[in-house]
């Protein structure tokens, strides 16, 4: 047995707080919970005892007749410790914690909440909020409606966990006139004991949840999320609405990487990373669900559209090249069969588009020709009202091909009014039915993503071979003298130490030092100061380069000193840093930067001085494997550089994925890394090799 089966399965329930008075939670639940005809026994408690709806109330918990498996807990916070000590002496295991006033409402309140944990862990329970809506389980066998939404639950094939009571209530109101039930449903509140990864993980083997839909605004344990969701999402889609994009959560940072990260890039990156569909409103969040109910997952990507107006055709057309869709090819085969009905007007090319004077023959005709065609993976078909055409019987007749052909996806747009949207609310329906085409084609889009996410390599995470005793005594050092910035030479050695290609390099501590280094590196050179005072070079012109000659380094090197004289930074100055020349017209960027609650990420993107303009990065939280590294770099538009755009030389891809690897590693080992860059990472366009030529490393002191 399941550790939440005594709250999600229960034999019986008491409802501690129930109530005679109208309009009050503990009244409605006691309401919903009879009137959903929950097929357990129902115990209402009140210190006043008494009769509430038809049941005889029992004055405390103890005082009940036989075992009891949940109790819904509607009592004043501060009553709510002792009532769980007698929850506990009763044998009661499952807990619903309805009430307010923990952590949400300030200090003492969390300290509340605290003890509230202590309580459960210790006694063995499991606690579902405080402050929540409760929960509900809609299979016939459960009939379970422990929550005090206004509508009843309508039976579906979703799990839905709400970080949000009042929200999850929201929902649950509206989804009948979405045409969309759930199985089960946990408002987990302030997630206190049960939060969104026990609940994930209690439906992977529930088998009539199908698909798992999250409402969260936290994500308390990013790791343990993320093992449990890569591997349900293989089984079973999950849809996420994650609030707070907007947060200024990101913290000041001095590094590229550190100021574009951001809490919700972590989020992104644990989402994606997790299989785990992300939406961006609550409207889309449902239409991806009806989509995911009535659709199977398709074969491909390839999409064919049967229209009765050609201007919605071609809208769902640009939305499915926008998603880097297919439109599908029809077969010569399939055009000849088309044309044997549809009139000479018409287009068989796809979209199909069967004119305004299409009757439901041809929309019944050209459906099931075009889902006959192997090279059909998806079908949209679109239907504006012409000529006295009912769209009620244009959706039944579609229902009906469905019924007849469920291995493809099929959506509807009916381009139609509200009422034939709330005449299907009334239907079980096999189709998902969208106002407009580019609803259908978001919902496609999804379903094409699980395709992709089920066909994926799940990917191992590489091990190399590194220095990390050379690390040790460069961290060990930067820490004796109280440094959490290493300097340009320091953050170089790491990097090597890792097996990064960095640019064959000298140090030098003098004018004459650094002609010597450059004559045995060969001209032209690179000329950087590296500074225990100063890390943005650029700033104060510590970078040279295509020096070709001892006397125009000589020269370079004897202006920086003048100008670090000049801005009293001389005394920080080590020396310079002589590399060699990479003659380059692409410039990327890779970097770490820690987020306080996601941990490590790694960065890809676009680099040099435009990294902060274009923006044009992305996220994967470490550790990452060949997998996650293979998307990472392919993410971005720099990309096409890579491949060797305008005539330059292809980049060693492979090599690229190796060093985003080494440096999930590197962070991987050494925790206390909180910020990374290498900017520019260069790709030779002689030898299309990437080669690290300038670096910067903090760590945690």
């Amino acid at each position: 047995m399941h550790s939440l089966d005594k709250i999600m399965r229960p034999k019986s329930v008491a409802v501690i707080g129930a109530s005679t008075k109208a309009h009050t939670i503990g009244s409605d639940i006691m309401k919903r919970l009879q009137e959903y005809h929950f097929a357990g026994k129902i115990y209402p408690v009140n210190p006043k005892g008494g009769v509430i709806e038809g049941l005889p109330a029992v004055k405390t918990v103890l005082e009940i007749e036989g075992p009891v498996d949940m109790a819904i807990i509607v009592v004043n916070a501060k009553f709510v410790l002792s009532t769980i000590d007698q929850c506990h002496e009763k044998g009661i295991t499952g807990i619903v914690v309805i009430s307010a006033g923990f952590k949400e409402s300030g200090a003492e309140g969390a300290a509340l909440e605290k003890a509230l944990l202590e309580k459960v862990r210790s006694y063995g329970m499991r606690c579902v909020g405080p402050n929540c809506l409760g929960v509900v389980n809609t299979h016939p066998d459960i009939s379970m409606d422990g929550c005090f939404a206004e509508s009843l639950p309508v039976r579906g094939d979703i799990g839905f966990v709400s970080q949000s009571g009042a929200l999850g209530g929201g929902i649950l109101n509206i989804l009948k006139d979405l045409n969309i039930g759930f199985a089960q449903f946990i408002s987990i509140g302030n997630q206190a004991d049960v939060n969104a990864e026990d609940a994930i993980e209690y439906w992977e083997d529930q088998d009539d949840v199908h698909q798992i839909l999250l409402y969260m605004e936290s994500i308390q344990n990013p790791a343990n999320f993320r093992k449990l969701a890569t591997r349900i999402t293989r089984r079973k889609p999950i849809i996420a609405l994650k609030a707070g994009r907007s947060a200024a959560g990101a913290s000041a940072a001095s590094s590229h990487t550190g100021s574009l990260a951001g809490s919700d890039k972590a989020a992104e990156a644990l989402l994606r990373q997790s299989g785990v569909i992300r939406e961006y409103s609550l409207k889309s969040l449902f239409s991806t669900a009806k989509v995911f109910r009535n659709c199977p997952i398709p074969k491909g990507d390839r999409v064919c559209i049967i229209t009765n107006s050609g201007g919605p055709g071609i809208m769902a057309t640009d939305a499915i090249c926008d998603y880097g869709m297919q439109m599908a090819q029809l077969s010569d085969e399939t055009k000849a069969k088309l044309r044997s009905f549809l009139p000479a007007a018409a287009s068989v090319k796809n979209p199909v588009d069967m004119i305004a004077s299409a009757p439901l023959e041809h929309y019944q005709q050209t459906l099931t020709t075009v889902l006959a065609d192997p090279g059909v993976d998806m079908v949209i078909s679109i239907y504006l009202p012409f000529l006295g055409l009912r769209d009620i019987d244009v959706a039944k007749a579609l229902m009906e091909i469905k019924a007849q052909h469920p291995e493809k996806p099929i959506v509807g747009v009916f381009m139609t009014k509200n009422e034939f949207f709330s005449t299907i609310s009334d239907m079980d329906v096999n189709i998902p039915f969208f106002q407009f085409a580019e609803e259908a084609v978001d919902g496609l889009a999804r379903l094409n993503m699980q395709r992709k996410w089920l066909a994926r390599p799940e990917g191992k995470t590489p091990v190399f071979d590194v220095a990390r005793d050379k690390v040790d005594a460069l961290f060990a050092a930067a820490r004796s003298e109280g440094r959490a910035e290493l300097t340009t030479r320091e953050s170089l050695d790491v990097l090597d130490a890792y097996g990064v290609r960095v640019c064959k390099a000298g140090f030098a501590r003098t004018e004459d030092e650094a002609v010597a280094i450059a004559e045995s590196i060969g001209w032209p050179v690179v000329m950087k100061m590296t500074s225990k005072t100063t890390s943005h070079k650029t700033d104060v012109g510590g970078v040279r380069v295509n020096l070709g000659s001892a006397e125009e380094l000589r020269a370079n090197y004897q202006d920086l000193v003048a100008k670090l004289k000049e801005k009293g930074l001389l005394e920080g100055l080590e020396g310079v840093i002589i590399q060699e020349m990479v003659k380059s017209s692409r410039e990327l960027v890779c970097g770490v930067a820690c987020d306080p609650q996601y941990g490590p990420m790694v960065m890809f993107g676009l680099g040099g001085v435009f990294v902060e303009v274009m923006k044009d990065v992305s996220f994967s939280l470490a550790p990452l494997t060949d997998q996650d590294a293979h998307d990472l770099i392919r993410s971005v538009k720099a990309f096409k550089l890579l491949e060797g755009a305008r005539g330059t030389k292809p980049a060693d891809i492979a090599k690229v994925e190796e060093i985003v690897l080494r440096l999930s590693q590197l962070v991987t080992d050494y925790p206390e890394v909180i910020e990374l860059d290498i900017n520019p990472l260069m790709i030779s366009d002689k030898t299309g090799e990437a080669i690290a030529v300038d670096g910067r490393i903090k760590i945690k002191l």
